[in-house]
């Protein structure tokens, strides 16, 4: 009888083993997917601490659908890479985290799932927006943003009008190179009495710390296709010198810009951005180059004369050839990714809450309208994103046909104090105290010694 008891007791072992995976995690339940067996606990590493609370309602709601409970831990300010660090050393380590970008690729490249047969991939929208290394798919931009020229159609609108302009451009449309918005704007600034503005640009913000537009974010598109024409991988060592390629593409565009705006060159290092943003929401200017946070700068602004939709984007175009066929910057510093060292269970149930998140009508939701992302992914409708009218710019550039919008790849550059030393010498030239040979000089030679190539 014992022998019989032990039997059937080892036979439903072995039955329980099968239906359980035996895969020894005590989380371990069961789903109605093929039989599949999955953790009943996902742990997620949050990057921005001003969501949280989202997080928490988005666990609830996943649970009550699921039955899985999302637990996340949310990293304060600033101390995202020390906490990862930390939490990565322990038995609760986090299945899902976060990087920003091929640099922190490097950093975490062994706890990176390679997510190339993801659903979540599957639906990205720009494929080459992921982190990748050897074909496969180790980060998914999970959020997206973009910047270009902001303008504010009304005046284009009224400058098309114009019986006296000396341009046969008659549309924004038209514009589509450097040769043409060269034409449009000089020809703007000199009617800027006829279309009530100070100037076509807002002014070129050069004040230390307030010049990021341009150091950074200017910088980034002459750089962004000197990588792409060269072949360069971003998570290799090819990005630590540079050429600075289309140095004089740079110049054609700041050259237009702080000649062409409401402020002397020489008054520029004053400025900051929230100055420059408030001259566009007040109808000094028709155009200035930022992102589509910008909009609530715009909007909120008291005064403010532009209507949300005349706010739109254009391509920052320098005269590089091809450019007829490139959009705006669009980009993040925030990539999602499994943790390769977790279990393929609690691998296979973080992939289900990802594509839950960015695909379910639950998920959506929480996505557009608590979260406020703009997601990158083909199961979100164009009108579903956060309601403000860059982000649905943003989106309406993403979906262009023909058109390959320039990645951010400013995650690769050198420190802060490359960018503030960079700033400086736009500073410098703007005002007539450094030539561009010598910016062109200091952007290639510091970028290399900060680098050590």
């Amino acid at each position: 009888m014992l022998k019989r008891v032990l039997s059937v007791v080892s036979c439903l072992t072995a039955a329980l083993c099968i239906f359980t995976a035996c895969n020894g995690n005590t989380n371990a339940g069961t789903q109605g997917n093929a039989g599949n067996a999955t953790v009943k606990e996902i742990r997620y590493l949050n990057f921005k601490p001003e969501i949280a609370e989202v997080y928490d309602e988005i666990s609830a709601a996943y649970q009550e659908e699921t039955g899985v409970r999302l637990i996340v831990e949310t990293a304060a300010s600033g101390t995202y890479e020390s906490t990862l660090t930390a939490r990565m050393a322990t038995s609760d380590a986090p299945t899902i985290f976060q990087i920003n970008g091929p640099i922190g690729y490097t950093s975490w490249a062994e706890y990176c799932a390679d997510l190339k047969y993801t659903e979540l991939y599957k639906h990205l929208t720009d494929k080459s927006l992921a982190i990748t290394a050897n074909g496969n798919v180790y980060g998914i931009p999970y959020v997206v943003e973009g910047y270009g020229i902001i303008y504010n159609a009304k005046v284009l609108d009224a400058y098309f009008a114009l019986p006296e302009k000396a341009t046969d451009y008659s549309s924004v449309d038209d514009i589509k190179s450097f040769a043409a918005l060269k034409a449009v704007v000089e020809d703007m600034q000199k009617n800027k009495d006829k279309l009530g503005i100070d100037g076509v640009f807002a002014a070129t913000s050069l004040k230390t710390g307030e010049d990021w537009r341009w150091q950074t974010h200017l910088m980034n598109i002459p750089l962004s296709i000197e990588f792409e024409n060269k072949g360069i991988d971003l998570t290799g060592d090819g990005y630590k010198t540079i050429d600075f390629t289309y140095a004089e593409n740079f110049k054609n565009i700041f050259d237009l810009y702080i000649s062409n705006s409401t402020t002397d060159k020489k008054q520029l290092g004053t400025l900051d951005v929230t100055s420059s943003m408030a001259e566009f929401a007040l109808g000094k200017c028709a155009m200035v180059q930022n992102g589509n946070w910008g909009a609530s700068q715009i909007l909120g602004v008291s005064g403010n004369t532009v209507a949300a939709e005349d706010i739109k984007f254009m391509p920052v175009y320098m005269g590089i050839e091809g450019e007829e066929n490139i959009g705006i910057c669009i980009g993040t510093e925030n990539f999602i990714c499994i943790n390769a060292k977790a279990s393929e269970n609690e691998q296979k149930a973080a992939e289900d809450f990802l594509y839950w998140l960015f695909s379910s009508d639950t998920g959506k939701d929480f996505v557009v309208n608590k979260l406020g992302f703009i997601a990158p992914f083909d199961t979100f409708e164009a009108s579903e994103v956060p309601d403000d009218p860059l982000a649905r710019e943003v989106t309406r550039w993403m979906n262009m046909d023909n058109i390959t919008n320039i990645p951010w790849n400013f995650t690769v550059f050198p420190s802060i104090h490359y960018k503030d030393n960079l700033g400086a010498a736009l500073l410098k030239y703007a005002q007539g105290t450094m030539t561009w040979d010598q910016v062109k000089t200091l952007a290639v030679n510091e970028w290399k010694s900060e680098f050590g190539a």
